[in-house]
């Protein structure tokens, strides 16, 4: 984990918000960092903050600790944004580092939003009915798979999910990306990207339905 202090301080390096960028365009926006514009990062950090921040309040169901998870994510990239190939959208790579750092942690929270396992694990391959569990399904029996005795199992179910499972599930539920996205920020193809959604969904299911027994 990057020190407070330390994230603040190259945070504080791109206040300054330039104005000559097209803020929608990530490969000009990166290319003007990476040529020493370090504000330019500042119209990535404006972007994608809310996303990142949604996503990684999803995984850790705490919007204090998002929010500096989101932070660290953000500084993270900035010191790896040599290594972005452009083949994707920068969010899709960005919620990549968040969701890893993320889970990372997420073994350690008390509470957290998860998703509905059992319902999208009975999807075939292929299909876009995968989701995620909101506070609006509540109400909702179909949607009612993650209660809060069992919240505990299945963040520990899936922070023990084996790579490249993990990263997939998390991507997919929690960063909300598609699966086009996921393909081009880990660059699998899209057959392989299905492929472990739907494996990391039996397994998870296997390993509540053990914690269970």
């Amino acid at each position: 984990m990057l020190l407070r202090s330390h994230r603040e301080a190259v945070l504080a390096d791109i206040r300054t918000r330039p104005a000559d960028l097209d803020a929608s365009d990530d490969r000009a926006i990166v290319d003007a960092v990476l040529a020493g514009d370090r504000s330019a990062y500042r119209l990535l950090v404006e972007r994608e903050g809310p996303s990142v921040v949604a996503a990684c309040a999803r995984v850790l169901g705490d919007q204090a600790e998002a929010e500096d998870v989101a932070q660290e994510a953000f500084v993270t990239a900035y010191r790896a944004l040599a290594s972005w190939r452009g083949e994707g959208p920068f969010g899709a790579w960005l919620a990549r580092i968040a969701m890893r750092l993320a889970v990372r942690r997420a073994a350690q929270r008390k509470q957290v939003t998860w998703l509905d396992p059992m319902a999208a694990e009975a999807d075939p391959v292929g299909t876009e009915r995968y989701r995620s569990m909101s506070r609006s399904d509540a109400v909702d029996p179909a949607h009612t798979l993650l209660r809060a005795e069992r919240e505990a199992q299945v963040r520990a179910a899936v922070a023990t999910l084996d790579e490249p499972y993990r990263e997939v599930v998390a991507l997919r539920f929690f960063a909300d990306r598609s699966l086009t996205e996921i393909a081009e920020a880990t660059e699998r193809p899209l057959g392989t990207v299905k492929t472990h959604l739907h494996r990391g969904l039996a397994r998870l299911r296997r390993a509540l339905e053990e914690a269970e027994a």
